[in-house]
């Protein structure tokens, strides 16, 4: 018996047997609450978290040292007074006729301990950082000067408010993911496991391949397609970039470069619909606007990103002199991958058409999912095996389990808010040092925003911008998709951002480059991401579902195809290389014509000067004799 096996837990086979349990528990409580609906929401709420605690734990008690082990072991059974109490008390609370004593304080305090150190192992420690700020706050905000201080709030409020309500830990972000985003965790688990995601990569190489620097064009593709359905910008790097990186590498491309691309397209997969890594169907739920609208509104802002990273690669391949490859050199994809297709296209037809006829998110998602698990397993036999369904099990139910605890820590922020009022707080302290000018209180924002989501994935730093933000941005008359979208780009975009630049450092590990040069590089990729957000805020026709006008988002878009271009321009160096590209850029979605309409003359000419340049002199023809 292995070392690790022996001590304190001799019995490996019970850990797996408790793990295997919780893992379809899981998996199980969310496809019967997508098929079903939710039965009961305590028991969906709190069984969920309780369920993916259980699952991290156990999972952690399989590694690590003897001292490791004792403390895990003490965390879960820490959680698990609590949890149980919870549900005793589910009567009491209900009515509204619970008055804690001092163990269920204890028990609350406890409970929000273990979930701390949970987010901890699982996100990082930004967002325990944050939780742990917000509840300073709400425990010693009373002392604060000024603007900040609040009316107070007690040890008993505090506990009442973050465990022992739906307003904390299980308020509506969990009971958001707990019932329509869990089923498409699973979904993108399942394609992995399907062989799915190697097909998509394949054939993303076959159809973009053949152009200059080609494997970085397929890889971004791939990373759209694979990362819209992954709700982690971390885990799309990982997935996909043990095999795009190496591929963009040897096609001639700089380890930096390559590891940029990557982590480019991956953060850019949180916002192509129509799934937008489950943000869409969280910002449905926010907003109450329907999910296609939300999935209309992100389409063209996507399409410019991906547009503009695709141009970035082509300007860089140019400038490294890379060759077309020969088709021939090309991956050939064989029938059954070509059928293969059908278990991703198919079921992205089945969830837009039931969403389209008024199905909810979770029935869609859930019969999404049984498509492709059946086309997967009939065109696909090497998925048909035990190992494959216990690979997949375990994974998803991971998957599951930390998005549901990072949301549920997210639910302390909430907790926070809602007793001390913060959120429009922060929006009277934006708008009095804007001075009420919209272009400065959205630069404020955007640079919070970007400070508050590094480091957390996508669906918690949106949930936590929004509601600090958000408020602000819609007080000053920005339209409420607008101001939801401008914060999920911002939440996406801190992905890239250095120092933290969580992508960066995914594909760093992959590519073996520096970090911050891969950040730096992917910012420079990604700047039409920084841009677009303030286009669709001072343009809402962009969105194409609010305040639409003609001429305004042809101007618009012409804008914005221009900067695009200029962010590809920058790649090839001089004038364009830093400074001077992001101020041009940034002068074509400024919201004064003086700027827009020179930069736009000055984009045009230095593109028609390029092409001039070129095709090289003009030769007159050649005398002939008489």
């Amino acid at each position: 018996m292995h070392h690790a096996d022996r001590g304190f837990l001799p019995i490996a086979a019970v850990r797996r047997l408790v793990f295997a349990a919780a893992a379809v528990l899981l998996i199980a409580g969310a496809l019967y609450t997508a098929l079903f609906g939710v039965y009961d929401d305590i028991a969906v709420r709190v069984g969920s978290l309780s369920l993916g605690i259980l699952v991290l734990l156990i999972r952690s008690l399989e590694r690590g040292s003897d001292v490791r082990r004792f403390m895990d072991l003490g965390l879960l059974l820490l959680f698990v007074w609590p949890a149980v109490r919870y549900f005793q008390l589910s009567d009491s609370l209900e009515s509204g006729m619970f008055f804690p004593s001092a163990w269920d304080i204890a028990a609350a305090v406890a409970a929000i301990v273990v979930l701390l150190e949970l987010t901890r192992r699982a996100v990082g420690l930004p967002l325990v950082l944050v939780c742990a700020v917000a509840t300073a706050y709400a425990l010693f905000g009373a002392y604060l000067p000024g603007v900040l201080r609040h009316s107070g709030v007690n040890l008993n409020e505090f506990v009442s408010t973050i465990w022992y309500s739906f307003d904390g830990v299980f308020g509506r972000p969990l009971a958001v993911v707990s019932t329509n985003i869990l089923v498409f965790i699973i979904f993108g688990v399942a394609l992995e496991a399907l062989g799915i995601g190697a097909v998509l990569l394949k054939t993303s190489v076959r159809g973009l391949g053949w152009l200059p620097g080609g494997s970085a064009h397929a890889a971004v593709m791939a990373s759209a397609l694979f990362g819209s359905i992954s709700g982690s910008v971390v885990g799309n790097v990982v997935g996909t970039g043990v095999v795009t990186i190496p591929m963009i590498k040897r096609t001639g491309f700089s380890a930096g470069f390559a590891g940029a691309v990557e982590a480019a397209a991956s953060s850019g997969g949180q916002i192509m619909p129509p799934v937008m890594g489950a943000v869409a169907f969280v910002m449905a739920d926010m907003t109450g606007v329907p999910y296609l609208y939300i999935c209309l509104a992100a389409l063209l802002p996507a399409i410019f990103y991906y547009a503009s990273l695709f141009a970035c690669i082509s300007v860089e391949a140019r400038r490294l002199g890379l060759k077309r490859l020969d088709r021939s050199q090309l991956p050939v994809i064989t029938p059954q991958e070509w059928l293969m297709t059908a278990a991703f296209v198919v079921p992205l037809v089945v969830i837009v058409a039931m969403m389209a006829s008024g199905r909810s998110p979770q029935l869609a998602g859930f019969w999404g999912l049984a498509t492709a698990i059946v086309l997967g397993l009939v065109l696909n036999p090497e998925a048909r095996s035990w190992t494959r369904l216990r690979n997949g099990i375990e994974r998803a139910a991971t998957a599951s389990a930390i998005i549901l605890v990072a949301v549920a820590a997210v639910g302390i922020v909430i907790g926070v808010m809602n007793l001390t009022g913060l959120g429009l707080r922060f929006a009277a302290v934006v708008q009095a040092l804007a001075h009420g000018s919209l272009f400065l209180s959205l630069l404020a924002m955007a640079a919070a925003c970007i400070v508050l989501g590094m480091g957390v994935p996508t669906v918690p730093a949106y949930l936590i911008i929004v509601l600090v933000m958000g408020p602000a941005i819609e007080a000053l008359g920005v339209p409420m998709v607008a101001a939801h979208m401008f914060v999920v780009y911002f939440a996406v975009m801190s992905m890239v951002t250095p120092p933290v630049a969580l992508a960066a450092y995914a594909a760093a590990s992959i590519a073996d480059a520096n970090p911050m040069d891969i950040g730096l590089k992917a910012v420079k990729l990604s700047l039409i991401g920084f841009l677009v957000p303030f286009a669709f805020v001072y343009n809402p026709s962009l969105l194409l579902i609010t305040h639409f006008a003609a001429a305004p988002f042809a101007w618009a878009v012409l804008r914005l195809v221009l900067a695009g271009w200029v962010a590809a321009l920058m790649m090839g160096g001089g004038f364009m290389r830093t400074a001077g590209g992001m101020a041009l850029a940034g002068s074509l979605i400024a919201p004064v014509l003086w700027l827009q309409v020179p930069a736009a003359a000055v984009v045009g000419g230095m593109t028609l000067a390029g092409t001039l340049l070129r095709r090289g002199p003009v030769r007159a023809p050649a005398r002939t004799a008489d």
